[in-house]
């Protein structure tokens, strides 16, 4: 019961962010256990180790604020002024101005604000107010503290900080806001052709954006996460598991496009030429070979790298200047996995382990050329994304590519070794037990800590969401609930022991329209699962997306949500990537999987009448609409169609229509929950009984 957590470690919970309670899905009460609590806290930086301690760290963080002239990071909207605290030894002198991102100065004007000072080590610290004006320029700005006398406190090292002018309401892309748009959703891996390397990849994502928006008038494709994986080794097969969220996986590169491939000469096409005709056979595999094909792939670029690389040198860069520290230490990290492995917090020497460390500039120096390879591939995917997005563009689509943010990153990958403290340890990222993963999941990810963010100027987050949000008309934006809240869950502990730890949603969102605006592109959150209400009002102020599927649309009394009465901002989709496709569904595959799995919290009878009635009352409504005749009722194609109809006539903003759909494919492309017991991801787009289905069937269909 809460009644037995220490008041003490309660108000340090609280302090910190995280909760003590919770309602899970069901409606019921749920509290968190102290020895969760204080595993979560340790994560986040407080020594809990004894009740003393515990009252320590709280006192520290209550003083914390006193100790700071000015808090080391302030998000504001531009629409409305904001009320800045700051601190200062009593009685000392003090104004603030804003240096602007172009150069420009604002003066704060000091406002009223009566305060009694608070001692701190022995010094009287007071507080005073000033405005930030509405009406800044959008962009990262400095906010500059001027403090007359020589007091050690509160410290003069916190007289600068980072301001960030964010947009009130993200402003919809003009051939959005002006009506539907309709789009594709597709893991791009799934899609091969006969000039793939046995994975889905640029060049198709291409040839998709115009059978797309030719045939069908669609306005967008959405494509699962493109993240960097391992560079070397077994590649991790869930796009929702990445090395690195900023980078881009060179598996997707398009062999037949590369920038400058005529220069190449007669023997380095005869080289690529050969590596390609051993990777034909794998765009007929039944399972995806992710490893053989980056094998042959990687094999073919270093041989395309050593005629291009210096050509192309000046190019690439300039741009690694714009890119900055970040991409060196990714390629860095990409050049050390392929001689010690990606296992960097286990099999690197101890003196690897640390990005700034001398060993690592000694291991870039020694191995620049390799270094400077993964920079190039990192240029080429960029050229070629570049590209994809505006021919798409230029064929008539509004929004052309939407890309996907994964909500975390693998442990062992590159963002983990190089981001530090600003991800927390000894705590994994999942969910609680829900619906349709009632033992909850454990997604295996470090997550952000919000107070490390807080201090780094949020730049980590923010050149992520840049470099996603680049070439592209808009970010989906996985379980965008992680902006508010994040489901800690502490190492070696099952899913239903974490606890809920909040972030600062107004940072998290605000500077994720910033970026958004910048680009001039959408965001969509996807906000299933267990949202709590609020959330969805504070997104919809904010003209973020939400994300509705048929199947979880509901009216209060139990009848299927008509189309009329979806929410506007709003992308709607009959089905998601986390459940089968809808003739799957309709066949019950989700339940004779997770039956077969041993996922399942009650019996296999029981688990099949409660989704079978849930299917006969969505048939019983297309039929009451209109959209589905009598006849039809048990006939698994007329009624993905009637289902489809259904969602046209939504009131929603953008519709998204699953290419698994259009095929008939019915095998869940992933199972949450499983690992190797299903092959998660690595699923090829096939028909109904399981064909292989590639892009010139499509284009043929």
């Amino acid at each position: 019961m809460t009644d037995d957590l220490p008041q003490n470690l309660r108000d340090l919970a609280d302090a910190k962010g995280v909760s003590s309670e919770y309602w899970d899905w069901k409606g019921n009460h749920t509290v968190i256990p102290p020895d969760a609590l204080r595993e979560v806290l340790t994560a986040l930086g407080e020594d809990v180790s004894t009740e003393q301690a515990t009252t320590a760290s709280l006192t520290r963080l209550r003083e914390e604020p006193w100790r700071r002239t000015l808090p080391p990071t302030v998000v504001a909207r531009t629409a409305f002024p904001y009320r800045l605290h700051v601190h200062v030894a009593d009685g000392a002198s003090l104004t603030v101005h804003v240096d602007l991102e172009d150069g420009g100065r604002v003066d704060l004007e000091q406002l009223e604000h009566l305060v009694p000072p608070v001692e701190v080590d022995g010094v009287l610290v007071g507080e005073a107010a000033f405005e930030i004006p509405a009406g800044l320029p959008l962009g990262y700005h400095e906010l500059v503290a001027e403090v007359g006398g020589d007091s050690p406190l509160p410290r003069p090292d916190s007289r600068l900080s980072r301001l960030i002018a964010v947009p009130h309401q993200l402003d919809l892309p003009a051939g959005v806001a002006e009506g539907d748009a309709h789009g594709l959703m597709t893991q791009l891996y799934q899609v091969r052709s006969r000039d793939t390397w046995g994975i889905g990849d640029l060049g198709v994502l291409r040839e998709l954006a115009r059978w797309a928006a030719d045939e069908h008038d669609h306005d967008f494709v959405l494509v699962n996460p493109l993240h960097a994986a391992e560079p070397s080794g077994v590649l991790e097969p869930s796009p929702y598991l990445p090395a690195s969220r900023r980078f881009v996986n060179p598996l997707y590169i398009d062999m037949g496009t590369l920038p400058s491939v005529e220069l190449l000469s007669e023997s380095a096409r005869a080289e690529i030429d050969a590596l390609a005709g051993q990777a034909a056979p794998l765009n007929d595999s039944a399972v995806l070979d992710r490893d053989e094909a980056w094998r042959l792939k990687r094999s073919a670029l270093r041989a395309a790298y050593r005629e291009l690389g210096p050509a192309q040198a000046d190019r690439v860069g300039r741009w690694m200047e714009s890119e900055g520290v970040g991409l060196l230490r990714f390629a860095t990290w990409c050049a050390i996995c392929d001689v010690h492995g990606p296992r960097w917090d286990e099999d690197w020497p101890v003196s690897l382990r640390d990005p700034e460390g001398p060993a690592v500039a000694d291991f870039r120096a020694e191995h620049a050329g390799e270094v400077s390879f993964y920079c190039w591939l990192q240029w080429v995917l960029q050229v070629q994304l570049g590209e994809v997005q505006r021919e798409a563009l230029e064929g008539g689509m509004c929004l052309g590519v939407v890309h996907d943010l994964a909500v975390g990153i693998h442990p062992r990958g590159a963002d983990a070794w190089a981001l530090g403290d600003a991800l927390a340890q000894g705590v994994t990222v999942g969910a609680p037990p829900d619906q349709f993963n009632q033992r909850g999941q454990n997604w295996s990810q470090p997550p952000w800590r919000p107070d490390r963010l807080a201090e780094l100027g949020y730049e980590p987050y923010a050149e992520m969401i840049r470099s996603v949000l680049r070439d592209s008309g808009g970010i989906r934006v996985d379980h965008v609930i992680g902006l508010f809240r994040l489901w800690w869950i502490p190492q070696g502990g099952e899913p239903s022991d974490g606890a809920y730890v909040r972030y600062d949603h107004e940072a998290m969102i605000g500077i994720l329209a910033l970026e958004a605006q910048r680009a001039g592109a959408l965001v969509i959150g996807e906000d299933l699962g267990v949202v709590e209400p609020w959330v969805r009002e504070y997104l919809l102020e904010r003209s973020v997306l939400g994300t509705s599927v048929m199947w979880f649309e509901w009216t209060d009394d139990g009848r299927l949500l008509p189309p009329s009465h979806y929410r506007r901002l709003c992308l709607a989709t009959v089905t998601t990537h986390d459940l089968p496709p809808t003739a799957g569904y309709l066949e019950l595959a989700h339940v004779d999987l997770r039956e077969r799995l041993g996922l399942l919290t009650r019996p296999l009878a029981e688990e099949r009448a409660e989704e079978q009635a849930t299917i006969e009352a969505v048939r019983a409504e297309l039929v009451a609409a209109g959209y589905l005749r009598e006849d039809e009722v048990g006939d698994v194609p007329a009624t993905t169609e009637a289902m489809h109809r259904w969602l046209a006539d939504t009131a929603s903003l953008l519709k998204g229509v699953a290419l698994t759909d259009l095929v008939g494919d019915v095998r869940a492309i992933n199972q949450p929950g499983t690992d190797e017991e299903y092959p998660n991801w690595r699923l090829p787009l096939a028909d109904g009984s399981g064909t292989p289905v590639s892009l010139e069937d499509l284009r043929g269909s």
